[in-house]
């Protein structure tokens, strides 16, 4: 390819994608140049916003030669037709998280990847953030000697956003663990550094209205007798983002008012379908940016030498005699995950978030929900 640009299209305009649009938008090496989406709306918002072209099927966008890269952001049972389809006509792929909802399906996604010489990313996760890629990068030194625990919560309103009924059924994706447990898993797989071994977990459904799980807490097992322990509960009650400096997930400041807006809204909602679908992309708004990294509630990790505090901002180092504080500059949000898509497709660079990376981070999810029928541990065979 000789354009200095990374030409991206787009399958999904749903949520995903909105989040993700504004690093697109001003990432100056990624030109967005089409997108698919059922939705006449969404389509018409994505060509008044970018100089792309979009389409109905994604069988027309593909047929584009423009587009080299493409973002799969649609439902999680259609990562892996999608993802495919891309891949065998030639595009690199990043695939919206988890890579899929089977490991037969991410088997195939990684063997057609290699099959036809392409990308294969998965993402945006929290493993992205600036905060944790710090983080990373001072364990990588070796000063804090070796990582020997970690410790992650994170209490949201998830369960009671706008949901599609796929959304709240365990067996077609839907609850915490699928959505919401793959980004501590990769943030805790990051910073560990090491296989995971065995996976021990509970889950919550606790609420009949929403027959899917709504909570979980696991502690994984790493090599080197080093464990991580991560807690999820998605019910609208606490709210962690009260330890993160107020900073929401998405990086915003939030206020006290704020708090139990999710079970109001869904609450007063005439019709929970329509008002998921009004979530879809609507257009850029690039004026209401978030001032924050985006992060996934508390996070700290236990090392020989020290601990470390990941923050909305940066990075606390608490040593053995000294505190020090590592910042993150933020120009906008996601960013660390633009970069790496011109990392792969230009420089030939791809991060460690790739189809096996995915794989193994799917084979936890699917460990927790074994672990929490059985009251057993769960061995790990695919990391």
């Amino acid at each position: 390819m000789t354009s200095e640009t990374v030409r991206l299209g787009a399958i999904g305009l749903g949520r995903g994608f909105d989040l993700t649009a504004e690093a697109f938008a001003r990432h100056p090496e990624i030109d967005l140049t089409a997108a698919v989406a059922r939705s006449p709306e969404a389509r018409q918002a994505f060509e008044n916003s970018f100089s792309g072209r979009a389409f109905e099927t994604l069988e027309d966008m593909l047929a584009d030669d423009l587009v080299e890269m493409v973002y799969v952001a649609t439902p999680h049972e259609l990562h892996c037709p999608h993802a495919i389809a891309c891949m065998q006509a030639g595009k690199h792929v990043v695939v919206e998280k988890p890579i899929a909802l089977s490991l037969k399906d991410a088997d195939d996604m990684i063997a057609v990847a290699r099959q036809n010489g392409v990308h294969l990313i998965v993402g945006p996760c929290h493993s992205f953030d600036a905060p944790v890629l710090k983080a990373a990068e001072i364990i990588a030194t070796g000063r804090l000697g070796n990582v020997r625990m970690l410790h992650a919560l994170n209490c949201t309103e998830f369960l009671y956003r706008p949901r599609t009924p796929e959304e709240l059924d365990t067996l077609q994706g839907g609850g915490v663990v699928f959505s919401q447990a793959i980004h501590q898993i990769d943030v805790a797989r990051r910073l560990m550094g090491r296989k995971a071994r065995s996976v021990t977990a509970m889950t919550g459904k606790w609420d009949q209205a929403r027959p899917t799980e709504g909570a979980y807490s696991l502690l994984i097992r790493f090599e080197g007798e080093a464990f991580a322990n991560l807690t999820y509960s998605g019910f609208a009650h606490f709210d962690s983002d009260i330890w993160m400096n107020n900073i929401s997930e998405l990086g915003r400041k939030k206020t006290v008012s704020s708090f139990g807006n999710a079970r109001r809204t869904l609450k007063n909602a005439a019709n929970e379908l329509h008002a998921k679908n009004s979530r879809k992309f609507s257009g850029l708004n690039l004026d209401d940016a978030p001032e924050n990294h985006e992060h996934f509630g508390p996070v700290i990790v236990f090392c020989d030498e020290g601990d470390l505090q990941l923050n909305a901002d940066g990075v606390t180092l608490f040593g053995n005699e000294a505190i020090e504080k590592f910042d993150c500059p933020f120009a906008y949000s996601r960013q660390s995950f633009a970069d790496a898509i011109i990392s792969t497709v230009r420089h030939n660079r791809p991060p460690v978030q790739d189809g096996s990376w995915g794989k193994a981070s799917l084979e936890i999810c699917h460990a927790i929900l074994k672990s929490a029928e059985t009251a057993s541990p769960v061995d790990l065979h695919f990391q």
